[in-house]
């Protein structure tokens, strides 16, 4: 079995490096909690390091129930956008995060906090790992979308995880969010076609099973990504499918009314005949604009905030 995964990790390797040699640190602890080890891997545009990097923190999607920090290898659409970013010069670290069960205790809050405790952590070594923790910018797809914002937008000493890891502190620049929820507190955003009596299917991921009802709307205001907009957020990308029955595009257009009225930079690239995942809806016709389009906006969107901040 020890063989078959460094054999499926060598392939995605050889995917990601067959145009430029990237260097790939995998595995790498940045924290323990409840009796498992945490990790992330960290991707370099160099093997010979110098200096430090500009790192992208990667959020995987699933629902913040299933999914990996292999996302980021492979064929996938992220692994493309790694594949961009890494070339321009950026380190990205691809982080694995508690999942949801049910039953268990593990809650969104939680994939929160494991996610701001790699950044943590990458800032406590940064000397270690060649990272720039005032140049930190964040991505994510779907629940890793959602996480990217939640990033973006708190500050470094909210949500406090490990208490050894809380006193390292670092900047983001910027971030970008595939098809990620903003709010959870109105459940008619998930209700893409408006139908009557709907109900959000990830509301049992946002409190544990003994959440007392008159705690519960604070829950869901605390993890959701518009409450934390102000005239001096960091800048957001927010690309969604017009068509995304997981999570609609409402969350789009509702992140952008609420940020034109405190004064914060977010940005929409809605994308037409799309579904969650970029699937075209009428398989007849390609999305507009297309994966590959998308890929580069997002890397160039990157790659150019990093310029605007140095």
């Amino acid at each position: 079995m020890k063989y078959v995964f460094q054999f499926c990790f060598l392939l995605s390797f050889i995917s990601l490096a067959s145009a430029q040699a990237i260097n790939i640190k995998a595995d790498i602890i940045y924290k323990s909690v409840d009796q498992r080890d945490l990790k992330l891997d960290l991707y370099y545009p160099e093997n010979n390091l110098i200096g430090k990097y500009p790192v992208v923190i990667y959020t995987h999607g699933g629902g913040w129930a299933t999914g990996s920090k292999k996302a980021a290898s492979g064929r996938t659409g992220m692994s493309r956008v790694v594949r961009g970013l890494v070339e321009k010069g950026f380190c990205v670290a691809s982080v694995d995060y508690r999942l949801w069960k049910k039953d268990g205790n593990t809650v969104i809050r939680d994939c929160v906090i494991d996610s701001k405790d790699a950044i943590r952590f990458l800032a406590k070594n940064s000397e270690k790992y060649h990272i720039d923790a005032q140049q930190v910018f964040t991505f994510g797809d779907s629940a890793g979308g959602h996480i990217a914002q939640m990033l973006l937008l708190t500050p470094p000493k909210s949500f406090i995880g490990d208490a050894e890891l809380a006193q390292y502190t670092y900047k983001v620049v910027a971030g970008i969010s595939w098809y990620g929820p903003c709010d959870f507190e109105n459940i008619q955003l998930f209700n893409h076609d408006g139908r009557a009596n709907f109900r959000n299917r990830f509301n049992a991921r946002l409190i544990k099973p003994d959440t007392a009802p008159k705690d519960k709307m604070a829950l869901y205001k605390e993890v959701s990504p518009v409450n934390y907009l102000s005239k001096d957020s960091a800048p957001l990308l927010m690309i969604q499918g017009d068509q995304d029955t997981t999570i609609p595009v409402h969350h789009a257009h509702y992140m952008k009314a609420k940020a034109d009225l405190v004064g914060a930079n977010v940005q929409l690239i809605i994308v037409k005949n799309s579904t969650h995942n970029w699937r075209a809806v009428d398989k007849s016709k390609a999305t507009q604009p297309e994966l590959k389009e998308i890929v580069e906006e997002t890397v160039e969107y990157m790659n150019n905030q990093f310029k605007k901040s140095i």
